[in-house]
């Protein structure tokens, strides 16, 4: 197994060993979540691997997310029994095995305030109910997450002591799975690739695909290569349809907000509000480790050109503060707002006139050229969907497929809750490095400043900077604050952190 430290030695190295004429077995394109996925699907079935990005890992929609390994109760809302079923299933796979360490079980509480009326407040506990039926059948131990259960009121505001007294009824309790990040989920993936092989290659923007490879352009040097490979993933998620015309896409944004700590008081449950007027749409109010509240989302078309950086419009932040004033008191405003997000989901066109009734599943194609296409799908069914891609790709070059493996392949850093347990670091260190956390930690004994946070109120050490730059990839600042640590998240914080970014950078030689 190759080493799984990603580094700009070894970028330079493996792009010119493509350059110089080494055909790989799979040249896939895109490093979200679903490309990551695809290249450890394939390295690990022994094909070796090339995969690429204009950007940088999670540059797009995969670091843009409600950061939830879910269940689907929103498909059960909307009848979408078998998105569920499959979405409770890589749940499951991804808490017990694949990715342990980056996943905690978050409950979730969703108040029976006056303006939930009885029936509505009937179909919720039939969806908890449902979706518990969902976590029995995939297997998930009760202990990783509990069953649903009715709370009373003084248990709902003691979970979230914001939500409105007046007239409450009591709730129901339900659990989750929530990612410590989703950017990290990316890294761990693509780390884990490049040790079975895979040659993963960042700021590689491809100018032509075709079936036998591509032309790309090395964005650090402007300098041009051609990539051959005798089969091609294309997994550019929204940008899909822009390296494979027939593709039909009609993206939608979802936008959060970043809610100041201690916005919605000493909040330790995620706050589930209804849309006023919808059946199967909710605003989600999630605690984050940090004490940060992401408040989403929305399902807004989007038309025109594709932004690389979607923003939030001023219509979607009002409608996330208005939804969720309908549920606490005092409700958070503009001046709680310290952060705000958009990602674009890729969804496949389709009949209905709304992109929030547009289906979340997920669709492979082979174009007549030989290219094959991955859209669709979300963040937490990202294995299923790059086994089937990497099982398309197979039956096009007439290759057998293989038996994919990734359903009982831990990523880097993946462990049994009890095995974390005794790791020598910080538990704030595990939870976003698993068994790596005391490496990390370790690179502080020759420098005890890289153990001090980078600055007041930020809680992101140096030594997790200098991880990033040498372990993980990252070629810039922005690599660093914005999808290694996230802690670009909150302008202001990136604002501080950035003279710490720079001084990892010059200490890797970057």
């Amino acid at each position: 197994m190759t080493g799984t430290a990603l580094t700009a030695e070894r970028r330079g190295r493996e792009l010119a060993e493509l350059s110089a004429g080494t055909t790989v077995d799979l040249l896939v394109v895109g490093l979200g979540v679903t490309g990551a996925g695809v290249a450890l699907d394939a390295a690990s079935r022994g094909l070796t691997v090339a995969a690429l990005d204009a950007h940088d890992l999670a540059f797009g929609t995969s670091r843009w997310s409600s950061k939830l390994v879910h269940g689907g109760l929103r498909y059960l809302a909307g009848g979408h029994l078998g998105l569920a079923y499959e979405s409770a299933v890589e749940r499951g796979i991804l808490l017990r095995t694949v990715a342990p360490h980056l996943i905690t079980a978050l409950p979730s509480v969703l108040p029976q305030t006056p303006l939930v009326s009885g029936g509505r407040a009937a179909l919720a506990r039939a969806g908890f109910a449902a979706g518990d039926a969902l976590r029995a059948a995939a297997h998930t131990p009760a202990a990783r997450l509990p069953r649903s259960r009715r709370i009373s009121p003084a248990e709902v505001t003691r979970l979230v002591p914001a939500v409105r007294r007046a007239g409450l009824r009591g709730g129901v309790l339900g659990w989750d799975g929530q990612l410590v990040d989703d950017a990290r989920l990316v890294v761990a993936l693509a780390r884990t690739a490049a040790g079975h092989g895979a040659r993963i290659l960042t700021r590689c923007r491809v100018s032509e695909l075709h079936g036998g490879g591509a032309t790309v352009v090395d964005t650090l040097t402007g300098t041009e290569h051609q990539v051959r490979a005798r089969m091609v993933v294309n997994a550019t998620g929204v940008w899909a349809d822009q390296l494979d015309p027939g593709v039909r896409l009609r993206p939608s944004r979802g936008t959060h907000l970043v809610l100041r700590p201690g916005a919605l008081g000493a909040q330790v449950a995620g706050l589930t509000i209804g849309v006023p007027g919808e059946t199967n749409r909710f605003v989600f109010a999630l605690p984050q480790p940090d004490g940060h509240i992401y408040l989403g989302l929305t399902d807004e078309p989007v038309d025109g050109p594709v932004p690389d950086v979607p923003e939030p419009s001023p219509a979607e932040r009002g409608f996330l503060l208005d939804v969720l004033a309908t549920a606490v008191d005092p409700a958070p405003t503009e001046d709680d707002v310290v952060g705000a997000f958009a990602g674009l989901r890729p969804l496949l066109a389709g009949g209905a006139d709304r992109t929030a009734d547009l289906s979340r599943r997920h669709a492979v194609r082979t174009s007549p050229g030989g290219v094959t296409t991955v859209v669709g799908g979300k963040l937490t069914t990202y294995r299923r969907m790059a086994r089937d891609a990497v099982d398309a790709a197979l039956r096009a070059a007439g290759r057998p497929t293989g038996r994919c493996l990734t359903a009982r392949l831990p990523l880097v850093g993946a462990a049994p809750p009890e095995a974390l347990a005794r790791v020598a670091a910080p538990a704030r260190l595990v939870a976003r490095y698993g068994t790596e956390a005391a490496a990390v930690l370790a690179l502080a004994a020759d420098d005890p400043a890289l153990a001090r946070p980078v600055a007041d109120g930020i809680a992101v050490t140096g030594a997790e900077l200098v991880w990033a730059v040498q372990r993980e990839g990252a070629l810039d600042a922005g690599d660093v604050l914005d999808r290694r640590t996230r802690i670009g998240l909150v302008p202001a914080d990136r604002e501080r952190a950035l003279p710490a970014a720079r001084a990892a950078l010059a200490r890797a030689g970057a």
